[in-house]
């Protein structure tokens, strides 16, 4: 659809509200990336996607990686503890943990833990695959392994394990039969390893994660089980083993005020346990500082009404001052904040590849005259006649005669011809309509609806569940914007479609500086190749992403801010190919050669194809498996 009424709504995509200081729009009109806010290290996005393309041949879909983004976002949160404890006297020291749920990637983890070492940045794991991971990656001395999550004897075993070899790992109990394993083990190999509690607070946070954390909570212990695992360790004389009170709240907390009721709480239950002569040293508030994907600041699902430093402030003023009261000393603060860590990092690129044409595209002028139905020659006078005073009404008439032509259609009263006459002059008035409705100001419900019905559908060369699968499943909005052409003002108005088959592949809500849009403004397709960027990726949506349809990982570079300004491009890697999924998905690609050259042989015996056509088949065949799953020739 074409929008020339609208060109001016969302001129910077509003960038500059959401893009968290790393993201900028440069003169040439092209997306630029830095390491920090007002930083000379700027990277121009649009030549980084050029080389790859042209001189590495990767296309699209291609994941772009900037660890030095990882470390800034670290160096941020670990800042805002560090001052937040100078301001308040807070005599606790505050240790990163990063969570491998969020992003497992062993390069994003190795970033962490190697730039992080300065601050000790530690690892959570929820699995035995996570843990037997993370005891082979170097740490900190002085940093935490995290065990969370539902655990077996083999996962204890693991963690024994990693005490043994010199890591600070620490068991955190989400179960009283998991303490009774745990002081079991202890007992038979003579290891006694750190010991946390999960406690189920009646607290919640707010937003999509609601309902991870408060009385129905799925992980934590209620108070009068923690008090039976105080009286286990007691009884088997593991009171020191105990070093840890956990608590989680859920993921991307939008409002402020949910974290200073859950801090009040947990510090109460950690101060009460350290009264009873059990030396805690640390609280691990988990994770749940959120990322405002859509720049209001306020605390709508995909934003939140606060900044980091005063997340901080909050945290360590509040325990501060429930310890103070207790008269207990005050405990290390561990943090999970994976999300808000790892989502910046990661910058999703896709090609349209298409336009996929509706029935509201390319609408002629159609002829009309006395020999045609009257609901025809109706729906032409008001196509004539719509106008910024009459518009709503004429819109309603076109509703009503679209209806009746369609009832008479289905009677055999009207020709296929009448019909699609009767389509095209429908759609014309929805443009009239929609073109008044916006001088208007009025963004009423059916002509936003209209609007979104008129819209273009670009087809993207990616696929949404495996790249941005949380618009579909949960629909989190991602900020997503063009990474050229930035000072020409967009002339289309559209909707996303992805390369699946798949009626859900499709991203129709937007963010925007004021509300939730269901179209996005975007430029005219030429004949040059079109890109668009999905930002905050890196967190989750890799590990989430699925296989439908079997399209596979995309491809990938991992690249470097020069300093001064530039990149450089540190590693690429090529996106699965299809015999990999065809691997995946339990199938043998030796064995479907084979088959398939039976079928051949087949033909050449019932005279259909010769030997050499038959070949050549069995050839092309056998060099497909080595092609990129997504689209790759026109």
């Amino acid at each position: 659809m074409s929008t020339n009424d609208f060109a001016n709504d969302r001129e910077d995509y509003g960038i500059e509200d959401w893009g968290a200081g790393y993201f900028a729009v440069n003169e040439a009109g092209h997306l630029c990336i830095r390491t920090e806010e007002d930083s000379p290290d700027v990277a121009d996005i649009s030549e980084i996607v050029e080389e790859l393309v042209t001189s590495k041949k990767l296309g699209t879909p291609l994941l772009l990686r900037f660890p030095q983004l990882l470390t800034s976002q670290l160096t941020r949160l670990h800042s805002a503890y560090k001052q937040a404890c100078a301001e308040f006297d807070y005599q606790g020291k505050h240790f990163p943990v990063i969570p491998m749920k969020v992003n497992p990637r062993r390069e994003v983890i190795e970033t962490f833990l190697t730039e992080g070492a300065q601050f000790h940045c530690g690892v959570e794991c929820g699995s035995k695959s996570e843990l037997y991971a993370a005891l082979s990656l170097e740490q900190s001395p002085e940093s935490l392994l995290i065990c969370n999550g539902f655990k077996d004897s083999a996962f204890v075993d693991l963690a024994i394990i990693g005490t043994r070899i010199g890591k600070r790992v620490v068991i955190v109990i989400e179960k009283l039969n998991e303490l009774r394993m745990v002081v079991r083990r202890a007992q038979e190999t003579g290891v006694k390893p750190l010991i946390g509690l999960r406690a189920k607070l009646y607290s919640q946070g707010m937003g999509k994660w609601v309902s991870s954390g408060g009385e129905a909570a799925k992980f934590g212990l209620t108070t009068s089980e923690i008090l039976d695992c105080l009286r286990v360790l007691k009884e088997a004389g593991m009171e020191e083993c105990l070093s840890l009170m956990h608590f989680h709240i859920g993921s991307q907390i939008t409002d402020i005020r949910s974290i200073k009721g859950a801090m009040q709480e947990a510090a109460r239950v950690y101060a009460k346990i350290r009264a009873m002569e059990f030396p805690v040293a640390y609280l691990d508030i988990g994770g749940g500082m959120g990322v405002d994907y859509d720049g209001s600041n306020t605390n709508v699902e995909s934003s939140v009404n606060y900044s980091m430093q005063e997340f901080a402030n909050d945290v360590v003023y509040t325990i501060g001052q429930v310890c103070e009261n207790e008269s207990i000393p005050v405990p290390n603060i561990i943090t999970e904040s994976g999300r808000v860590l790892t989502a910046a990092h990661a910058l999703f690129i896709t090609s349209i590849w298409d336009e996929i044409e509706t029935f509201a595209d390319k609408r002629p002028e159609v002829e009309v005259d006395d020999d045609d139905p009257d609901v025809i020659r109706e729906m032409k006078q008001t196509y004539d006649e719509i106008d910024a005073e009459n518009y709503r009404e004429y819109y309603h008439d076109a509703l009503n005669d679209k209806d009746s032509m369609h009832f008479q259609f289905n009677l055999g009263l009207i020709t296929l011809e009448d019909r699609g006459k009767g389509e095209v002059l429908f759609w014309n008035i929805c443009n009239k309509a929609v073109h008044y409705a916006h001088l208007a100001e009025d963004e009423t419900e059916e002509f936003e609806d209209a609007k979104k019905k008129l819209a273009s559908k670009y087809l993207c060369n990616f696929s949404l569940f495996k790249s941005a699968p949380d618009h579909w499943a949960i629909d989190q909005l991602f900020p997503i914007m063009p990474i050229h052409r930035l000072n020409e003002p967009p002339t289309e108005i559209t909707t996303m479609v992805d390369v699946t088959c798949d009626s859900d592949g499709i991203i129709d809500h937007f963010i925007d500086a004021s509300e939730l849009k269901e179209v996005l403004p975007l430029h005219e397709l030429n004949d040059d190749p079109y890109y668009l960027a999905i930002f905050f990726v890196g967190a989750y949506q890799e590990v989430m992403g699925s296989y439908h349809n079997l399209f596979g990982q995309p491809n990938e570079a991992l690249l470097e801010i020069n300093e001064g300004g530039g990149y450089r491009i540190v590693r690429t890697k090529k996106g699965s190919n299809v015999g990999e999924m065809m691997q995946i998905a339990g199938y043998d690609t030796i064995i479907a050669l084979e088959h398939v050259r039976e079928l051949a042989d087949k033909q050449i015996a019932a005279g259909t194809l010769t030997a050499e056509e038959a070949e050549g088949l069995v050839s092309s065949y056998a060099r497909e498996v080595g092609r990129y799953t997504y689209l790759e020739n026109r």
